[in-house]
């Protein structure tokens, strides 16, 4: 099985120093001592990467590093999905259910991962990510080595890793077409 997000941020982060020539601890202390405030990841990157020309993986991990020791924490799975689904997309909340349900229920290999804007179906590697597109749409994002032939399947670059999407505006929307769908990305994402 892959790694999980934290065991790929430990990895990058143990060979920061071989890579761009300072540790962890001394990138921290740069962006504590730049203008910039740690909690917001999207500039540290943007600056590392403009001033720094720092890589992505390593701009991840030194801004969660730079994030966490000003006091953030990383929200939970459970935190993440209920800040997706607030406001005018709380109503798109069962569709996110009913999707998340059946990717459990594909097999005891199937993790569900937090991210602030999808949520990320994973078997190895991601197959599926489920995203409140507009206010009153879903996107299913599925990743296909081999895409099947479906009327309802387009080619997409995201959510998450998605190569093709299926939109879904209500959990009707999730019927026997959408878990055959879902099932050959499991499948071909071992």
């Amino acid at each position: 099985m892959g790694q999980t997000p934290n065991e790929m941020l430990s990895a990058v982060s143990g060979s920061l120093a071989t890579r761009t020539g300072r540790s962890l601890d001394e990138w921290v202390a740069l962006v504590q001592d730049s203008d910039l405030d740690p909690l917001d990841q999207n500039a540290v990157r943007g600056w590392l990467r403009s001033v720094h020309g720092v890589q992505q993986n390593s701009q991840w991990a030194i801004a969660d590093a730079a994030a966490r020791a000003a006091g953030w924490e990383q929200p939970s799975v459970a935190a993440y999905i209920d800040s997706q689904y607030t406001g005018a997309k709380a109503a798109l909340r069962p569709i996110h259910d009913a999707v998340a349900a059946a990717a459990g229920n594909l097999g005891d290999d199937v993790t569900i991962e937090g991210r602030s804007t999808y949520t990320p179906f994973v078997r190895g590697r991601q197959f599926a990510a489920i995203a409140p597109a507009t206010r009153d749409r879903v996107d299913l994002g599925l990743r296909y080595a081999h895409p099947p032939d479906a009327d309802r399947l387009q080619p997409a670059s995201a959510p998450g890793q998605a190569t093709h999407k299926v939109s879904l505006r209500s959990v009707r929307d999730v019927d026997d077409e959408v878990l055959a769908l879902l099932r050959i990305a499991y499948e071909q994402n071992a």
